[in-house]
C-alpha cells in the first residue's frame, strides 16, 4: 500500500467511526502535510482518492469536507461468483436481442444501456473537427489510408500507450470499427472452433455472442465484485483442462465494475505465460478512474506479446463514430489481415475527426469533468438504491466506469422485473444476460451515466418499488 493509500484509508476509517462528521472540514493540504510528515503531494492524492470515492468534497477556495452521504463505504458488496467450472457451449439465441432491444430507445429510461449519456459527450465540438477535417481533405487519402488506417490518429493512440509507461510500436497498433470489432478479430485470432475460452463469471455478454458466433465453449471463473478474476480459480481451470485463450476485463468490468489490483494483473499475465495462452483484454474504461491515477492494462506486464489490448473511443467521446483498436502484440499482423478481409477499414471521417480533435488538445480536460460528474452521478444511484430497493439488496463500489450491480433478495426474479419496468419505459440489464449459465437471476446491472436525465430518479424508484413488491413480506 502507497503512503497516500494509507493515509487516505486513515481518513476513512475516522469517517466510517463518526470522528468525522458530515460537514466537518477537513486540514488543508499544507497542515495535514505538517502534521502526518508526508509531501503535500501525497496529502494531495490522498484527498483525491477520497472524493473520488464520495467520501469527502472540495468547496471552492474553502477546502475539503466530509460528505454528507458517504455510501461506498456503508453499502454491501454483491458477493464473490461461484460458478460450477464445467465447460459448456454457448448458445444465448435471441435472449440478447429481444431483452436488449428497447435499452437505447430515446423514449425509454436507459438503465440498461451499455452507453453514457450522449449529453456527456463532446458532439458538437466533434463535430465541428469533423467538418474541419474534411474541408481541403485529400479524396486519395479515402483510399491510401483503408489498409494502414489514419496515421495521425495511430500516433495519440501509441503517444498514450507512452505516458502510461508502455512501449508499444506504432506497427502494433490496429484500428478497428469499435471495440468490439477489435474484440471479435482478437478471438478469430487465437482460437478455433471447438476451443474452450476461458471468461469472467459473470460477464460481459458481448463476449458470450462473440463465443456463440464462433462456436467456441465457455469456462466461466470465479468473480470478485471487488477485486475481479480469481487467479487461484484460473490456475486449477488451466490444470484440468486446455484453454486457448482467456478474455478477461480487468479495469472497470462490465457488468460487476470490479477493479483487479496491479499485482493480480502481473500475476494473470504471469500465469498465462506460463502456459503460452493469449489474454485478450478489453479494456475501454480505463479512462473513466476515480481514483488519483489510471490503472495499468494487463498488457503493461506482457514481455512475450500474448496480450491483445483492446481499446475505444466510443465509451467516454463519441459513441456513434465506432472508432476502436487493438495493440495486437505477436498477433497483429493477423488480426489486421483479418479486419481487411472482413471490413476493409474503419471509418475514414471518424478516424479523422478524432484525430483533429486530439490534435487540438482538451481531450484530457474532458475525462476530467467526465470523471467528476460519474462520480456524483454514482452517489445518486447508489442513494436511490439504498432508499427504494428491498432490504437485502447489496451492491458494488466501483472505482471508474459507470455500472452498477446490484444483487437483490433471491425471491426478485429480475429477468420478470426487466419486463415489468419495460411495460414502464425503463430499460433494464438483468444479472442472466451475463451468463452462459442464465446465473445471477436475481442480479441487475445500472447504468449511471444517465443520472442527469431528469426522469432517472423517478426511474430508480419504479423499479425499486417493483423489486419490492416481489421480496416476501
Amino acid at each position: 500500500m502507497t503512503l497516500y493509500e494509507r493515509c487516505a484509508d486513515d481518513i476513512a476509517e475516522l469517517i466510517r467511526n463518526g470522528i468525522l462528521r458530515p460537514g466537518d472540514k477537513l486540514p488543508s493540504v499544507r497542515e495535514a502535510s505538517l502534521a502526518r510528515g508526508l509531501s503535500r503531494s501525497t496529502i494531495f492524492q490522498a484527498y483525491y482518492r477520497l472524493e473520488a470515492s464520495g467520501l469527502i468534497e472540495a468547496r471552492a477556495r474553502s477546502g475539503y469536507y466530509v460528505r454528507s452521504v458517504n455510501l461506498p463505504d456503508t453499502a454491501p458488496e454483491p458477493r464473490d461468483s461461484t460458478p460450477d467450472g464445467v465447460v459448456k457451449d454457448v448458445d444465448i439465441g435471441q435472449t440478447v436481442f429481444e431483452l436488449l432491444g428497447s435499452m437505447n430507445r430515446r423514449d425509454f429510461v436507459p438503465l440498461g444501456s451499455a452507453f453514457l449519456s450522449p449529453s456527456l459527450c463532446p458532439i458538437t465540438r466533434l463535430a465541428r473537427h469533423l467538418g474541419s477535417a474534411m474541408r481541403g481533405f485529400d479524396p486519395w487519402r479515402l483510399i491510401e489510408d483503408l489498409a494502414p488506417c489514419n496515421e495521425s490518429l495511430r500516433r495519440h493512440i501509441v503517444l498514450r500507450y507512452g505516458m502510461d509507461g508502455m512501449a508499444v510500436a506504432p506497427t502494433e497498433v490496429v484500428l478497428t470499427n469499435g471495440a468490439m470489432e477489435g474484440l471479435n478479430l482478437s478471438l478469430q485470432a487465437v482460437t478455433q472452433p471447438g476451443d474452450v475460452v476461458l471468461v469472467e463469471s459473470p460477464t460481459f455478454y458481448a463476449a458470450l455472442q462473440a463465443l456463440d458466433r464462433l462456436k467456441l465453449r465457455a469456462l466461466e471463473v470465479a468473480t470478485s465484485p471487488a477485486w475481479g478474476l480469481d487467479i487461484d480459480a484460473v490456475e486449477r481451470a488451466i490444470k484440468r483442462q486446455r484453454i486457448s485463450a482467456c478474455w478477461v476485463m480487468p479495469n472497470f468490468q462490465n457488468p460487476l465494475g470490479s477493479l483487479m489490483p496491479d499485482e493480480r494483473k502481473m500475476a494473470l499475465v504471469a500465469l498465462l505465460a506460463e502456459q503460452d495462452i493469449p489474454l485478450i483484454e478489453d479494456d475501454v474504461y480505463a479512462e473513466l478512474y476515480f481514483g488519483a491515477r489510471k490503472p495499468l492494462p494487463a498488457k503493461a506486464w506482457d514481455t512475450r506479446g500474448l496480450v491483445l489490448h483492446c481499446g475505444s473511443f466510443s465509451k467516454c467521446l463519441a459513441p456513434g463514430y465506432r472508432v476502436g483498436w487493438v495493440a495486437g502484440g505477436r498477433f497483429a499482423a493477423r488480426i489486421e489481415q483479418m479486419r481487411l478481409m472482413y471490413t476493409l477499414s474503419p471509418s475514414i471521417p471518424s478516424e479523422a475527426a478524432i484525430a483533429a480533435y486530439l490534435d487540438r488538445g482538451g481531450y484530457d480536460r474532458h475525462l476530467r469533468r467526465l470523471r467528476a460528474v460519474l462520480v456524483r452521478y454514482r452517489a445518486m444511484a447508489m442513494e436511490a438504491v439504498r432508499t427504494h430497493f428491498p432490504v437485502g439488496t447489496s451492491m458494488s463500489v466501483p472505482q471508474g466506469g459507470y455500472f452498477l450491480w446490484l444483487e437483490m433478495p433471491e425471491s426478485v426474479d429480475a429477468s420478470r422485473l426487466h419486463a415489468l419496468a419495460r411495460e414502464r419505459g425503463i430499460s433494464l440489464a438483468p444479472g442472466s444476460l451475463f451468463s452462459s449459465a442464465s446465473r445471477s437471476a436475481h442480479c441487475l446491472r445500472l447504468n449511471y451515466g444517465h443520472a442527469g436525465d431528469p426522469r432517472f430518479a423517478r426511474a430508480m424508484q419504479t423499479v425499486g418499488q417493483l423489486a419490492v413488491g416481489m421480496s416476501p413480506g
